[in-house]
């Protein structure tokens, strides 16, 4: 599987952010991991209890739309006119994953112009299952303001059935081809995409957290809180 531009990401941010990017960033706090692994239901939970700000990528990538370019952005500008869902057709579940992370590779630099531009005095928890740990090591003060969840296959596929009345169909947007097949290629990505986590996260020093549904997520949120340090002194 193509690995990310790792280098090319980090100049982007250079040209992008000032040298001190770290030190403007560490009140922020990243969740990020695998889809379908609890992270939104996390960050909202945290963010009532410690009157954080949640950065959600899912919704800030719209913004970014305008703000692309066809040199600087080819994966993510090609991306945009496509119909919903044309991120499957044609492309087998490591061609989509390898496609993931030259798109979330390319975004990046914007995601730091938006922190960075966010009030400071407050914590920020950024929900956004596109951050890898190799972007997220350089800009962090200390290696607890992040964490990955990755779900197990189970754990996962219950995210969907909650999702979705029908956990076997697809949603309108997965593709034109059979449901069926459309769903078993995106699991089959996600899988791909949680072993890039985990490999990186070896390599990064990243904290890994396997969702499996064995404990309420109330104690996930005081770990995590604890992790993060939020509510005592940075």
């Amino acid at each position: 599987m193509r690995r990310p531009p790792t280098e090319s990401l980090f100049r982007s941010v250079a040209r992008t952010t000032p040298a001190a990017a770290a030190g403007r960033l560490s009140h922020v706090r990243w969740i990020a991991g695998g889809t379908g692994a609890g992270k939104s239901t996390l960050a909202i939970i945290l963010a009532r209890r410690h009157g954080a700000v949640v950065y959600r990528g899912d919704l800030a990538q719209h913004t970014w739309l305008p703000r692309c370019t066809p040199r600087q952005h080819p994966h993510f500008h090609a991306a945009r006119d496509e119909p919903p869902g044309s991120l499957w057709d044609g492309r087998s579940p490591d061609e989509a994953c390898g496609f993931t992370q030259s798109v979330v590779a390319e975004t990046f630099a914007f995601e730091i112009e938006d922190l960075l531009a966010l009030p400071a005095d407050r914590p920020v928890l950024v929900d956004w299952f596109g951050n890898l740990p190799c972007h997220v090591a350089p800009l962090l003060t200390r290696p607890d303001q992040a964490v990955f969840l990755l779900p197990t296959p189970e754990f996962r596929l219950a995210a969907l059935r909650a999702r979705r009345s029908d956990p076997v169909r697809a949603p309108v947007g997965w593709g034109s081809r059979a449901p069926g097949t459309t769903l078993s290629e995106r699991l089959a990505r996600d899988e791909l995409w949680d072993a890039e986590v985990r490999r990186q996260a070896a390599a990064y020093g990243s904290t890994v957290i396997t969702m499996d549904g064995g404990r309420p997520v109330g104690d996930l949120a005081d770990e995590v809180a604890a992790r993060f340090r939020l509510g005592t002194a940075a």
